[in-house]
């Protein structure tokens, strides 16, 4: 068994978790139904590794839509805080490498690359938190224009006071409660 792939006991246990998870929030997938969506996950063994990848950092993975162009299931983080298994990171390589000392293990867009899923674009934690709160006492790195990127900041997001805020920081910069919500099209 490769790197990314799961046992068929880990393949089993990941269905039943997103199933309770998608029947215990009908509010995130309206008109979507269950069996279409394991079926279209078991017609895709290495996007269920990438949801475990997802849910073993904290993401509490769902469905939040459906692409009817591309056919594709959207998969989005939706634990109500941003996931504890990828806090303390910076935003990039680039701004990993920039940091002097106190480096941290990691960097947003290296581990979402590796997890096998995309950071969010500001428009889609904009739709994300139209479902539910997210955030409310932790942040999110999002996707970042290049024109910003080059500029040495990162943006990052959360929810306060009913509505979502958007700002930048140095993408060298990193707090516990800053990780990334990632987005997974099945």
């Amino acid at each position: 068994m490769s790197k990314n792939q799961l046992s068929q006991q880990q393949f089993n246990e990941l269905l039943n978790t997103l199933q309770s998870r998608f029947e215990n929030n009908p509010q995130r997938h309206k008109n979507i139904q269950w069996e279409d969506v394991q079926a279209k996950l078991e017609k895709n063994p290495d996007k269920l590794w990438s949801l475990s990848e997802m849910e073993r950092t904290g993401g509490e993975p769902d469905v939040i839509g459906f692409d009817a162009k591309s056919g594709e299931y959207i998969f989005c983080d939706c634990s109500p805080e941003s996931p504890k298994g990828r806090r303390s990171i910076c935003y990039d390589r680039e701004g990993l490498e920039s940091r002097k000392e106190f480096k941290p293990e990691n960097n947003a867009v290296d581990m979402a690359k590796e997890m096998g899923i995309e950071l969010l674009t500001e428009e889609e934690y904009l739709e994300l938190q139209k479902l539910d709160d997210f955030d409310l006492k932790s942040t999110s790195w999002i996707k970042t224009p290049s024109e910003i990127r080059k500029l040495g900041d990162g943006y990052f997001c959360n929810k306060r006071h009913n509505r979502v805020y958007i700002y930048y920081n140095g993408a060298q910069s990193y707090y516990s409660s800053r990780a990334f919500r990632g987005l997974l099209r099945v």
